[in-house]
């Protein structure tokens, strides 16, 4: 009888976890740019599934951890559909799958990620069981959802659309960044969402009202941010960023002399692109359009870079090398282009090929080159071969890309700049050490087309405008299709051009050589919530073994 009556009451708690899901979709982009105004369901958006956790059906029913965990769960594999629906999509679309594989892979996809969201309810729900206490548990919120951040960008290595990202254009908060990165300000979220809920579920005669206020205040300040206007330093410098607009599923690998010459004529016209318009911030936001950019140099610009694309730039075709110098020489300007670097192991009796970023100073030299280091899975290699030796045929355009060893610093006419290809912008204490190594502007050249119209164009761009913020460098962002734009150290998009259109940015920027405590030291914090988090667990876990009697239920 117990048994039946836990369960007809258990449909709010399904539904809370469901809310919140559909709460913290909103926060991050859907199909297209965000608007400012919806970064405000960041702040409550956890709620209702706090409630959830906290609430005497969960806790006090039979098994409530893992009533508590699979509540989490739920909400997080149901945000991972909604917020990564583009795996779906491109795998339709480019991966050579059959017809119900690109679905099947989202659904596996989230149900993987969305483990962490089940670690943060069972952790919540074991602190409540354990101490008696709904105050202690609603401490403990904000140091696990940190904690298990940091797990999922070095465990997973998926740290996609982390909590903290919402707050991009939030001049306010996002100044912890440069101390915390993201992580500090995805903790300041989910501990503004555990006052909201501690509101709402402690005992009146505990003093809930405190913590309800407390949420609100916090909330209303927090987000007053996003009217605030960050500072606009001045650009003293200009790149031409190449935005070929090529279709991924339309270059081949090889190209005849046609295609080359073409090819190699629209680079040398693009490059030499001057005044012209721009957007003045994001593409389809309203921003202001038909403004005319002219560079502050008076011959030539001081980069020129061509997006990593599926142009078949090969390093070792001589072609190609003359090109570039070629180019360089003509516009007068250092350059870096994406291409596919080759080198020859002994070792492995073969050729490597890399995704790479190619570096020629002005005078036609080769300078360097940077080799991708984090490589997407299933995308440019397939992990654990011998395991899942299946997904090359299930993937037939998975490429055998050899991750790169060593970030590097490229100097150019007198200045340090840093290089990062596409998916590496995600990986924040990977990017900032980029400026630890001494660079001054650092340059992300990607290639979204893959992601199609979906809202994965507008994610990415956030997260690389979050790296701006934390090392407080300018980025230049120079993308196949979409969005390039020049970034300033505070994160706003200072220019940019509209998507799915060949064009070239005559982008302004400058340099800065001082180094944020993020720069210099890492995941500090996350690793710290992180090792507080297990500490916590731990405590917790060893109180609930005690006797029954033993344990005094407090709020």
């Amino acid at each position: 009888m117990q048994r039946t009556s836990w369960k007809l009451g258990a449909w709010p708690l399904w539904a809370a976890a469901v809310l919140s899901a559909g709460l913290l979709e909103l926060p991050f982009p859907l199909a297209g740019p965000l608007p400012v105004w919806r970064t405000v369901f960041a702040w409550f958006g956890l709620v209702p599934l706090l409630v959830a956790l906290l609430s005497p059906a969960c806790v006090g029913g039979p098994r409530p951890l893992r009533r508590g965990f699979l509540l989490a769960y739920v909400s997080g594999f149901l945000w991972y559909v909604g917020n990564c629906y583009w795996v779906r999509d491109t795998m339709s679309m480019y991966g050579d799958l059959p017809a119900v594989a690109p679905a099947m892979l989202l659904m596996g996809y989230s149900l993987v990620l969305g483990l962490y969201f089940g670690v943060f309810g069972l952790g919540v729900v074991l602190v409540r069981r354990a101490t008696g206490s709904t105050r202690l548990a609603l401490a403990a919120p904000p140091i696990l959802w940190a904690g298990l951040e940091l797990a999922a960008a070095r465990i997973t290595s998926v740290p996609w659309d982390q909590l903290g990202y919402s707050q991009v254009d939030n001049a306010l908060v996002n100044q912890l960044a440069p101390w915390t990165g993201v992580y500090g300000i995805s903790f300041v979220l989910v501990g503004v969402n555990a006052l909201i809920a501690g509101g709402l579920v402690l005992h009146r005669r505990s003093g809930r009202r405190p913590w309800g206020i407390a949420g609100v205040v916090l909330m209303v300040g927090g987000t007053a941010g996003i009217w605030l206007a960050p500072p606009r330093p001045a650009a003293t410098a200009t790149a031409v960023l190449i935005q070929p607009n090529l279709d991924v599923s339309g270059v081949g690998l090889w190209m005849g002399p046609g295609e080359w010459n073409s090819h190699i004529a629209e680079f040398i016209k693009l490059a030499g692109e001057e005044c012209k318009s721009y957007i003045a911030g994001i593409p389809e936001t309203g921003a202001t359009q038909g403004e005319i950019v002219c560079p502050p140099y008076p011959t030539h610009p001081d980069l020129v870079a061509w997006p990593e694309s599926p142009a078949p730039f090969m390093e070792q075709d001589a072609r190609f090398q003359q090109a570039l110098a070629q180019i360089a020489r003509a516009v007068q300007a250092p350059l870096v282009v994406g291409n596919q670097g080759a080198d020859f192991s002994a070792d492995e009796g073969g050729w490597r090929d890399y995704n790479s970023a190619l570096v020629v100073g002005a005078d036609g030299a080769r300078v360097g080159r940077y080799d991708k280091i984090h490589l997407v899975p299933f995308g440019e290699y397939v992990p654990f071969q011998r395991l899942l030796f299946f997904a090359r045929k299930l993937t037939g355009r998975v490429s055998r890309f050899t991750p790169g060893d060593e970030r590097k610093v490229f100097r150019l006419n007198g200045r340090r700049y840093g290089v990062f290809i596409c998916y590496e912008a995600v990986f924040a204490d990977e990017v900032r050490e980029f400026p630890e190594l001494g660079a001054e502007v650092l340059v992300n050249i990607s290639d979204d087309a893959w992601y199609g119209d979906t809202s994965a164009p507008w994610q990415h761009l956030n997260m690389a405008r979050m790296r701006a913020i934390e090392n407080r460098r300018w980025i230049l962002r120079d993308t196949n299709n979409g969005v390039t734009a020049a970034i300033d150290p505070y994160g706003s998009v200072r220019q940019s051009i509209p998507r799915h259109q060949t064009d070239a940015l005559p982008a302004g920027y400058g340099f800065r050589d001082d180094v944020t405590f993020y720069t210099a030291h890492g995941d500090v914090f996350g690793w710290g919530c992180a090792i507080l988090g297990l500490g916590i667990l731990g405590w917790a876990l060893r109180l609930s073994l005690r006797p029954t009697d033993q344990i005094k239920v407090r709020s």
